[in-house]
């Protein structure tokens, strides 16, 4: 057996299954809890300001739609955020706002996880895609190749995964920097601006030990005795 029907991958993947499951559960309570705090600007006016602050005017703002899908285009150097991040005046969208405007900034600056990342998407991507099933058909027809093919296809999005860690973190670090030197967020305030930080940092680190986990788990059942 493999994979969702094998007890061996809830034993090894259940713990990081359920860390991500609470994770969210803490994005969706302290993102609820600011949304409820007033903040002086809108996300977008705040993101606006961080961005200028660091010389970053080229870099536009717009609007997507969806809950929490705000992102940073560094193709297209543009700012993405959700509508309701956009325009609210709270401390929820002034931080998620100004985490984005962070990655922005880590682009300009060729910080080095970051390149590393952006460089790493397309392969992990595609080891996402094709992974399981390269290790899938190599089981099955008992061809060594495949089953290595498959598991360094998904040693792929583990990379992924773990230089995404400090990339998400320093963009955290870079927005409550900013919130705070240009006066938007004050020290009370930051509070509720550091819980859905932190919140959202733990579902990226929950899907890193997930991965981590998983890669382990091929390894074992696919490279082991599989009887």
């Amino acid at each position: 057996m493999i994979g969702l029907f094998d007890p061996l991958f809830w034993l090894m993947i259940g713990p990081a299954f359920l860390l991500g499951l609470w994770a969210q559960m803490k994005v969706k309570t302290s993102y609820a809890s600011a949304q409820r705090m007033a903040a002086p600007l809108s996300g977008a006016a705040a993101a606006r300001h961080v961005l200028d602050s660091a010389g970053l005017g080229n870099v536009d703002i717009e609007v997507v739609p969806g809950h929490l899908t705000d992102h940073y285009d560094p193709r297209h150097k543009v700012l993405r955020l959700s509508q309701e991040v956009y325009q609210s005046r709270s401390l929820a969208a002034v931080g998620i706002a100004a985490h984005e405007a962070g990655h922005a900034i880590q682009d300009a600056r060729a910080y080095f996880p970051l390149v590393v990342r952006n460089a790493a998407v397309p392969l992990a991507g595609f080891g996402s895609n094709f992974s399981f099933m390269l290790l899938f058909m190599g089981a099955i027809f008992s061809f060594q190749p495949l089953i290595m093919a498959g598991i360094a296809l998904f040693a792929a999005v583990v990379f992924f995964q773990v230089v995404n860690l400090p990339v998400e973190f320093n963009a955290s670090s870079r927005a409550k920097e900013q919130l705070a030197a240009l006066g938007i967020v004050n020290a009370q305030e930051m509070v509720y601006v550091n819980k859905v930080l932190s919140a959202a940092a733990l579902t990226y680190v929950a899907a890193t030990l997930q991965a981590l986990l998983t890669l382990l788990y091929y390894i074992i059942r696919f490279t082991g005795n599989r009887d």
